[in-house]
């Protein structure tokens, strides 16, 4: 039989297995919230934080004198090993949960109190040794903890995100460059607009990627003020004096993550402004990925009846009942990854709105939102680049021929026919079915052949100069 142990809160007790490292409410947690059934083990970054936090807090604590350099050690020694990676197992409070975070909260304390009563020899659950409120928790609250963890986890997670985005930059670009003199058709609304290279379609996506990659670097920098010394609502209340410099002194020094001090206690405890602002950011990138997934949808059509200017590597087949099938599966996955990070968007606004007085206690589904968003979108990135981009080839020949057959070429005579002319040769070629060429130097020999040549040189389409009569 399983051996146990009694542990206790206001509410009564219960029997801990003996080999859980949580304590009671953590376990009442685990059975309150089956919710999603991501637990925060899932998001190691997390935990760090959180130890990070708590071993910030002892050793603030200790140099406000309220901890002994004991007990000190202990805690530090608890936050040590979650910093290191060990014992996420223990971490199995559910993302989505009531409470503001405090499940999250008490499950850290309880699990970093456990592995310091062991460090001091003592058992689990001899809290009166070591406690996980009295101890683990000093000079704290949930609403400050909780908070500044979540702000580190998202920070670090942030940062692998803003990295992967980089990559899909650099891995457009590489294929805009490889690209560059391969000529094609630019399109608006659908509709054959002038013609352009396919290097320059490429190249425009890896500097719309590039600037979504700046506005990310500037809104992470809002998650830097942090609210550690708030405790319950701002006050300050159970926190030493010069608590909060010291403790985000600490923090700043053992995560290297440059944090600061709000300097408006209250306000930062209940403002969530800053995940809207940044949650913004990143659906502003879903929504662009997404665009460009749609163009590569399009541009590799086909293969027979549709633009076909573009090969995307075949990763499967496409079809059940239709032989030789294959479907544009990575974009479509892409796209549909960016759907749910637009959707998390509006989960965030509407928590941040729901945050009523000194608290907003809608902060789990706001951290559970921008962490599987930061995640989910991250990897998609990485099998669009590995999977997709990569391995795109052209159909330089298709392309070619789709230009010079187009009747959109004729806005390249707009300065030596004038629009009227070039209008009418648009409305014959569309009718007879006849080249824009043929009509316009064989049939009303509005320009010599010297001349188009002189227009329609490759150079001149990829990198057109003025030319009239």
């Amino acid at each position: 039989m399983q051996a146990t142990r009694k542990e206790h809160d206001f509410l009564g007790e219960l029997d801990i297995p003996d080999n859980l490292y949580y304590g009671i409410q953590t376990y009442r947690a685990k059975e309150n919230f089956n919710i999603t059934g991501i637990p925060i083990s899932k998001e190691p970054n997390f935990i760090k934080a959180f130890g990070l936090v708590k071993k910030a807090a002892a050793l603030a604590n200790k140099d406000c004198g309220v901890l002994d350099a004991k007990i000190t050690e202990a805690i530090c020694f608890g936050c040590d090993e979650l910093i290191a990676g060990k014992y996420q197992n223990q971490f199995v409070s559910d993302l989505i949960q009531g409470g503001a975070g405090t499940s999250c909260n008490m499950n850290a304390n309880e699990v970093i109190a456990n592995l310091g009563l062991e460090y001091l020899g003592y058992k689990k659950g001899e809290y009166q040794f070591l406690h996980p409120n009295n101890h683990v928790n000093c000079s704290q609250s949930t609403n400050d903890a909780y908070p500044t963890a979540f702000r580190l986890a998202l920070f670090l997670k942030m940062n692998a995100y803003i990295k992967t985005l980089s990559l899909l930059e650099i891995a457009f670009r590489k294929k805009g460059a490889e690209f560059d003199n391969i000529l094609k058709m630019g399109r608006t609304q659908l509709q054959d607009a002038v013609p352009m290279t396919l290097g320059q379609e490429f190249k425009s996506w890896a500097t719309t990627i590039g600037e979504d990659v700046s506005r990310l670097k500037e809104v992470q920098q809002l998650i830097l003020e942090v609210n550690m010394g708030a405790t319950a609502i701002g006050t300050r209340v159970n926190a030493p004096d010069g608590y909060s410099e010291i403790c985000v002194a600490f923090l700043a020094k053992e995560s290297g993550i440059p944090v600061t001090l709000a300097p408006d206690l209250i306000e930062a405890t209940v403002d969530t402004g800053a995940y809207v602002q940044i949650m913004g950011t990143l659906k502003r990138s879903a929504v662009k990925i997404s665009k460009i997934c749609n163009d590569l949808r399009l541009l590799s059509s086909g293969p027979r009846t549709g633009f076909n200017e573009i090969n995307l590597p075949p990763r499967q087949p496409g079809s059940s009942i239709m032989p030789g099938k294959v479907n544009p599966v990575i974009p479509e996955v892409v796209n549909q990854t960016c759907f749910y990070v637009i959707g998390q968007d509006l989960t965030v606004t509407m928590a941040a709105e729901a945050g009523q007085l000194q608290l907003n206690v809608m902060e789990p589904v706001i951290a559970f939102a921008m962490f599987t968003s930061f995640e989910y979108l991250g990897n998609a990135i990485t099998t669009l680049i590995e999977k997709c981009i990569n391995g795109i080839t052209a159909n330089e020949k298709i392309c070619f021929d789709m230009v010079m057959n187009s009747i959109g070429i004729v806005t390249q005579l707009n300065p030596i026919l004038g629009y009227e002319e070039s209008a009418s040769i648009a409305g014959e070629a569309l009718k007879t079915g006849k080249s824009v060429h043929d009509i316009v130097v064989i049939e009303r020999k509005l320009i010599t052949q010297e001349k188009w040549n002189e227009v329609f040189s490759l150079e001149n389409l990829i990198h057109p100069k003025f030319i009239n009569k």
